[in-house]
């Protein structure tokens, strides 16, 4: 892992004594790459500032119990701490069972972290880890064959706030819709349009037996009614109504994403991909490379050879193209445009087309390490404790709008990132609603919107740099400040592990933490030195909120 600032400093530190030891121990090198040394925030503070568990996973090599190799890594540290330029930094270091190494911040170093933040505001946090590669985020795409569900605002919310963090380290993210607009789904609901249409003039006309039955297929064909009136009513070709139906769903969708604060670079559509001729031009590639072969009048991709299962067809033994062969071409598209990474944000089943596609990713000639794949589990949305079926084509569901309108576009994108991507999300919208300190979203905006308002109230009192940060002594002054400075750490977490959860999981902390503070002190009193240190201390503690709402797409409020 990439990391910024002082932590970079510590894994160096970490890996000079480690050899050191190992010299000292008469063993063989150990390479520190091989060491892969990683640093974590430890859940208790009492465990320190940062923990490595390094001397665990080397103690095999070293042929040395975890424990005794962690004592003397850290006896080993300590005598050279006061050599190094982290001197001023650590105050301790310590070994703990079963074989942890623990730092512990010096308050000095600490201070510091306050005049960082007031002299960078929000840029803190940022870094330059994927700097120079420019890295695509698809997500959501959707089939336009009807409104967003809450299943696709989930995908939305993670994809969008993955982006933030992404470009937040550097990397130079597109964002890209793939818009699958061909195919039978399209020409089903073309016949869906065709048949409410011809409903509105008195005529009986049943659905499809897998059309699509919303409410909203009539609101389309009003909106068809209104343009064409009764020009095609005799009509067989269904492209007209395909087309239609198409266009005005895709505006639909669009208009919900803007609002629900998402937008896309690019809106790529599959069949424009068919038509440029790249479908044929990547599957003649893979031929070229051996990975093409015919059986049974079908054209199959043989992808056990990158470690799937079983090899998957391509062409169908009627020439029609399976859905791997377009997202073979898309892939090998989005690298031929220059991106070095790639990240995927699909639905839960699509979880077993990940092999085929890593598959196709290496049979092209890309490092699998390129593509990342995330598996963004279902929410559920319960009402009055009961659950809300959906289902696209059975017309019974609930819309990502509908969710929007009622809850708002800052508490659903919240409550969208409030589980791990690959957990699955229960979305209470009753518990959602509630403007109390039990709301998750509203407790940390509303931590923002009051340290606004002890900085309006306290206008005449000069924000500095000359501020005497030594008095800040209370042990609840110290946690905030710990807690500010994990802030790029966790960023730069959230980058590597893909994941936005993490930022949101910090932000509930350090809400916390300032709740407690300004529960038991006064930031404003009779002390003006001691007045003039607590609102630096808040104004950090804004900034920082303001930086990680900012990544998860959720407003600042300054009044509640």
């Amino acid at each position: 892992m990439r990391y910024v600032g002082i932590e970079n400093t510590i894994i160096s530190f970490i890996e000079r004594s480690i050899n050191s030891v190992i010299k000292d121990l008469h063993k063989s090198a150990l390479p520190a790459y091989e060491l892969s040394v990683e640093l974590e925030i430890p859940k208790e503070k009492a465990h320190g500032d940062l923990s490595t568990n390094v001397a665990m996973r080397a103690s095999k090599a070293v042929g040395m119990p975890p424990m005794e190799l962690a004592g003397l890594i850290a006896k080993k540290m300590n005598a050279d701490l006061g050599r190094s330029r982290l001197t001023d930094t650590i105050q301790a270091i310590e070994a703990k069972a079963p074989g942890f190494i623990n730092f512990f911040f010096s308050r000095r170093y600490l201070y510091k972290v306050l005049l960082e933040i007031e002299r960078k505001k929000h840029s803190f946090g940022r870094s330059s880890i994927g700097r120079g590669i420019r890295l695509q985020t698809e997500f959501v795409s959707a089939n336009p064959t009807g409104p967003l569900t809450i299943a696709h605002g989930r995908q939305a919310a993670i994809g969008d706030a993955l982006s933030n963090v992404l470009e937040f380290v550097g990397y130079d993210v597109t964002r890209e819709y793939y818009l699958n607009d061909e195919g039978n789904q399209i020409n089903m609901l073309g016949q869906s349009l065709k048949a409410r249409y011809s409903e509105l003039f008195g005529l009986t006309s049943e659905l499809p037996a897998d059309g699509y039955k919303g409410a909203y297929v009539i609101e389309i064909a009003r909106d068809f009614k209104k343009k064409y009136g009764k020009k095609h009513l005799a009509t067989e070709d269904i492209k007209v109504f395909r087309e239609f139906a198409l266009n005005w769903i895709l505006r639909d969708i669009k208009d919900d994403l803007k609002s629900f604060g998402v937008t896309f670079d690019i809106w790529y559509s599959q069949r424009g991909l068919r038509k440029s001729g790249k479908i044929d031009k990547a599957l003649s590639l893979l031929k070229e490379k051996g990975y093409i072969f015919e059986h049974e009048k079908a054209v199959w991709f043989k992808s056990t050879a990158f470690g799937d299962d079983k090899d998957r067809v391509v062409v169908k033994s009627d020439s029609s193209y399976t859905y791997l062969a377009p997202d073979i071409a898309y892939h090998l598209d989005k690298y031929r445009r220059g991106f070095k990474r790639v990240v995927d944000i699909w639905g839960p089943d699509h979880h077993g087309y990940i092999p085929r596609m890593r598959a196709a990713v290496q049979a092209l000639g890309y490092s699998k390490d390129s593509l990342s794949v995330l598996i963004v589990q279902l929410a559920t949305l319960l009402r009055s404790g009961q659950v809300v079926s959906m289902s696209t084509r059975a017309g019974e569901f609930i819309t990502l709008r509908e969710v929007r309108e009622e809850v708002g576009k800052d508490v659903a994108r919240f409550c969208f990132l409030m589980r791990k991507i690959s957990s699955h999300l229960d979305f209470d919208i009753d518990v959602v609603k509630s403007q109390s300190m039990d709301n998750p979203v509203y407790y940390i905006q509303y931590a923002h919107a009051r340290i606004w308002s002890i900085l309006e109230h306290s206008r005449k009192i000069r924000l500095s740099s000359r501020f005497d940060s030594s008095l800040l002594k209370e042990e609840e002054e110290i946690d905030l400040i710990r807690i500010l400075r994990q802030f790029p750490m966790i960023v730069s977490l959230s980058a590597k592990s893909l994941e936005p959860y993490v930022v949101l999981q910090y932000l509930q902390c350090l809400a916390t933490a300032f709740h407690s503070f300004y529960t038991k002190h006064r930031v404003v009193g009779d002390d003006p030195h001691l007045t003039r240190a607590r609102l630096v201390l808040v104004n950090c503690v804004r900034i920082v909120l303001a930086n990680g709402l900012c990544l998860l797409g959720v407003s600042l409020p300054k009044k509640m």
